[in-house]
């Protein structure tokens, strides 16, 4: 399972486009960048408002310079969010900057600025705690009111209801950052435990493979040294039975690692739910499998096969829906156990069998299965057949 558990994290960072995170590469960056650009949209009437020359040229100049204070405000303001957050003194500080900065220009230079007023709020949702959100929207649209009837009160009521909903809607996107974040973290802290926790059972169980067999080596490698060289006959048996313990000892801890290094179907079962929903694929997927009496080397055979099979569709077949089948099954030649593991995408390239369908056509045949891939009228189709042993049933579709 640790190939799916190391490409799910990538797989699912790239499905969130890097939600809550710093740019890390210039395609997000310019990602982040369109997604912050396109609300500028309403500085549309404020330029043609400058543009069209009917302030002084100090007006004008003025004009340009809060203009431009308040756009970069803004987008360090948000847009900063979006990664490491300023403190929230600094947040408020900043909003209330572009509110004070929103009314003024507004108040001088005419109704043309009543736009600002979306940016405020905006800002208040993307980066505002969502309680002092939906106050602080609300408050913005009143300042926006008060000052309207002063500069355009046309403009005014196109605008008042844009800007409670936007704001609002920020506040969603806002949360959703939050809640993308924390999860972001929590995912962290779960892969940092569960190591911790595969860290102490592999250290619990080679001390009870080891610690025994070591310390009855130390024990008669003392004894040997005592008998020596008055008892050489004696401290010689001492030595044989050293080299014994030894020896199955090492047996145990191949056997161990062995047992570390194959998977089961139950886990890769388990991963390949989760690998399947982060990449949005409709997973269909068995209960946990009933293995009562089936070889270990059948069972990790097979679960290689899934995982195989799995990253395939996640990675290459742009599927939207994957079943996966777990049935025993009675054939001539004995009872088998089947998984079947079937797509609506392309299926890869089509450029025939690629290295890891070869290298599990070859682990199944040892395990005396077999291997059958091919594409069907609906997408791709995966199945492998491994030796089982007394029938029972193994489970169906969730």
């Amino acid at each position: 399972m640790s190939i799916m558990t190391q490409d799910r994290p990538r797989e699912w960072d790239e499905n969130t486009w890097g939600i809550g995170r710093p740019p890390r590469g210039r395609r997000e960056l310019l990602r982040k960048l369109i997604w912050i650009g396109v609300w500028l949209v309403f500085l549309s009437a404020p330029v043609h408002d400058l543009a069209a020359g009917d302030h002084t040229p100090s007006g004008t100049a003025a004009g340009w310079l809060g203009l431009a204070t308040f756009v970069g405000a803004y987008m360090a303001l948000v847009f900063r969010n979006m990664g490491r957050p300023f403190a929230r003194a600094v947040v408020v500080a900043l909003i209330c900057f572009l509110a004070v900065l929103a009314v003024v220009l507004c108040l001088t230079l005419g109704g043309a600025w009543l736009g600002l007023f979306c940016y405020v709020s905006v800002a208040c949702g993307a980066t505002l705690p969502i309680r002092v959100a939906y106050c602080a929207i609300p408050a913005t649209a009143t300042v926006m009111v008060l000052v309207g009837v002063h500069t355009d009160v046309e403009q005014t009521k196109n605008l008042v209801l844009l800007v409670l909903l936007i704001g609002f809607a920020m506040s969603g996107v806002g949360q959703l950052v939050r809640t993308t974040v924390e999860l972001r973290q929590a995912r962290a802290t779960v892969a940092h435990l569960a190591a911790n926790e595969e860290r102490l059972r592999l250290a619990r169980d080679l001390h009870d493979l080891l610690g025994h067999s070591l310390s009855l080596i130390t024990l008669k490698s003392e004894l040997a040294g005592r008998m020596l060289p008055g008892r050489p006959d004696q401290a010689a048996q001492q030595v044989a039975d050293i080299e014994q313990v030894s020896r199955q000892a090492l047996v145990d801890v191949r056997e161990a690692v062995t047992g570390y290094r194959r998977p089961r179907l139950a886990a890769e079962l388990a991963g390949a739910r989760v690998a399947l929903t982060a990449a949005g694929v409709s997973a269909e997927l068995p209960a946990e499998p009933d293995l009562t009496a089936v070889p270990e080397e059948s069972e990790s055979a097979l679960a290689w096969a899934l995982r195989e099979a799995v990253t395939n569709v996640v990675r290459h077949s742009g599927a939207r829906r994957c079943a996966v089948e777990v049935v025993r099954r009675q054939t001539l030649d004995g009872p088998t156990l089947e998984l079947s593991v079937e797509d609506d995408g392309s299926g890869g390239s089509g450029e025939g069998p690629g290295n890891g369908l070869t290298g599990l056509t070859e682990r199944l045949e040892k395990a005396g299965g077999v291997l059958e891939a091919g594409r069907v009228k609906r997408g791709f189709r995966l199945v492998a057949r491994v030796p089982a042993g007394a029938a029972v049933d193994v489970g169906s579709r969730a």
